[in-house]
């Protein structure tokens, strides 16, 4: 059974003008290929923890699967690296349908998307939830501070889904796209409903990262880091509230703003 994200090594360090050995904590990483209905879909690159979580989030946020009930079955061999599931429907697995790039426009907007499954999947959010500026860096500090593997290893991302009030649950990953899969697996599986929390994540707010959010069906985005262009363009469109640079006692606003509230 996998369960340590981290490992100490002997390294050599120069400090002051020279070198010593001295332990260091480095971050795991490890490959795990899903199978759906026996057919090779995806290798993932990940922090050996919360499986389960990622590949459900994964295979919802591709559009795979809606609910944990579209599943079958799912087996986990850690040992070999391998995710097994099998679906109650016939559903395409070609990589055609997910990786075939796709823009188009929707009622007017120029809303772009890198994939057909993100046109179907992605969310125009309706949520009525509202957060304060002291929450937003609150929610922040809490996240971050749970996180012990990022405090020894400096190598892995942080995700949390939230109340404006408290964590509910905190996810890592090497990869911030997988820390996010985790959390939509874990609301899936738990029955979370989603509409009404917010996403805090210690990464930039790509396109993707956009997208995912947008797929789990969250309101609210507030992240450590900066947003791109093209993020900023589809949380208009989507109608996600961007928040960025959450450091300190400060960050920026980037998208619909009337959901932070003094």
């Amino acid at each position: 059974m996998l369960e340590s994200m981290s490992e100490k090594y002997t390294i050599t360090k120069f400090e002051h003008g020279s070198f010593q050995d001295v332990e260091d904590v480095i971050v795991n990483e490890f490959p795990l290929t899903i199978y759906v209905n026996d057919m090779e879909f995806a290798t993932m690159v990940c922090t050996p923890t919360d499986f389960e979580e990622m590949v459900v989030g994964f295979l919802a946020s591709e559009g795979v699967i809606r609910f944990y009930s579209d599943i079958h079955s799912i087996s986990i061999d850690e040992s070999r690296g391998y995710a097994y599931v099998m679906l109650k429907a016939n559903t395409t697995t070609s990589q055609e349908y997910y990786s075939k790039r796709f823009i188009g426009s929707c009622c007017g907007k120029s809303r772009q998307f890198y994939f057909k499954n993100d046109a179907t999947t992605a969310k125009t959010s309706t949520s009525t939830t509202t957060i304060t500026a002291s929450q937003c860096i609150k929610l922040m500090n809490e996240m971050q501070n749970s996180s012990h593997v990022f405090q020894e290893t400096g190598g892995v991302h942080n995700a949390a889904l939230c109340t404006p009030d408290e964590l509910i649950a905190v996810r890592t990953d090497i990869g911030r796209h997988n820390a996010l899969d985790k959390l939509y697996g874990y609301s899936i599986l738990h029955r979370v409903p989603v509409r009404d929390k917010i996403i805090v994540f210690s990464g930039r707010i790509s396109s993707e990262v956009l997208l995912k959010a947008a797929k789990i069906g969250v309101g609210i985005v507030l992240s450590k880091s900066a947003p791109t262009d093209l993020a900023i363009k589809l949380a208009k469109d989507l109608n996600i509230t961007a928040v960025g640079f959450i450091r300190g006692k400060s960050f920026n606003v980037y998208s619909c703003p009337e959901r932070i509230v003094d």
